[in-house]
């Protein structure tokens, strides 16, 4: 039997009119919509495309997105200079810089643009600051990816606590506060990463599986116990053929979309795991919905907080 699919347009629109409410309030009691600004420095084709979503989702929404652009030469200086003016705009309630950063600005450019931006104005969740309220379970703004996750198993019934949760992957901006959201929840979590020995052999001892690496297809039918809930954070293009073919079996929809585009997206989770999986996030229309439409919901809090709650940063 086929998993079941975990809906993630469905639960962002039901995220959407949910906030419908506090959107309208903070209007008529502020006499302006919360404000979103959304910094894009380079041209990376893919995050034009993020951004344009974020922002289209924001605006229709009834709250303000507005985009600020930064060339591809231009110097680490440039963009704290612009989250600097951002802070102190009084109209922007949620900054948010796209990542990644020109390969100019430096190694360490995304760490110190996410630093300098105010804490109570931190939508991504990144600051130092939110994340530290994050792992005393304080935190109001935690990053869109894996606050989402946590939204689409609550509201799709999938129980938490009480199970054996695997995070695959330890990143900052997913696997970390991924673990820290369902350790608050009162799963008992393991997280794994590049060095973990026998990956797929403790894959499967989850109830809830989370995949967050970025390796196409990586999670196999052998890494997952049957019945489990798989949550596919992965969004891959496949250009090849031969990788369409390796992952895509005969007659697959997703070959007859590479035959029309010359392009495909994957996640991080194989096909074949959807006849082992009790529950699985499809990809698109999993996670990558949901996170946009946490983009909103962080824009509100952070609106609401600066206007009516503590000043001191977002708890």
């Amino acid at each position: 039997m086929a998993a079941r699919r975990l809906d993630g347009v469905a639960t962002a629109a039901r995220i959407r009119e949910d906030l419908a409410p506090r959107i309208a309030a903070f209007q008529q009691r502020c006499g302006r919509p919360p404000g979103l600004g959304v910094v894009l420095a380079g041209n990376n084709p893919a995050s034009e495309v993020y951004v344009r979503n974020k922002i289209r989702t924001v605006n229709e929404a009834g709250c303000r997105g507005e985009l600020f652009r930064l060339g591809a030469a231009a110097s680490i200086d440039d963009g704290l200079a612009l989250v600097r003016r951002l802070n102190d705009d009084e109209s922007i309630d949620g900054i948010l810089v796209q990542s990644p950063l020109p390969e100019g600005m430096g190694a360490e450019a995304e760490q110190r643009v996410f630093d300098a931006i105010d804490p109570a104005k931190d939508v991504d969740g990144f600051h130092p600051y939110n994340v530290g309220l994050l792992v005393q379970k304080r935190a109001a703004l935690v990053a869109c990816t894996p606050t989402g996750c946590i939204e689409l198993l609550e509201r799709e019934g999938v129980e938490i606590r009480g199970k054996h949760a695997v995070v695959l992957g330890r990143s900052d901006i997913v696997g970390k506060p991924m673990a820290l959201l369902l350790l608050h929840r009162d799963a008992t979590v393991t997280v794994c990463h590049s060095r973990t020995a026998d990956l797929p052999a403790i894959a499967r001892t989850a109830d809830i599986l989370v995949a967050a690496i970025g390796h196409p297809a990586f999670v196999t039918a052998d890494f997952v116990k049957p019945g489990a809930t798989v949550v596919d954070v992965g969004i891959n293009t496949l250009t090849e053929r031969s990788d369409v073919e390796r992952v895509f079996g005969e007659g697959s929809r997703k070959r007859a979309q590479f035959a029309g585009k010359g392009s495909v997206l994957v996640g991080d989770v194989h096909p074949d795991v959807e006849s082992v999986a009790g529950a699985l996030t499809p990809v698109p229309g999993g996670v990558g919905p949901i996170t946009v439409a946490m983009v909103l919901k962080n824009t509100v809090t952070a609106a609401e907080f600066r206007t009516s709650g503590p000043r001191r940063g977002v708890e």
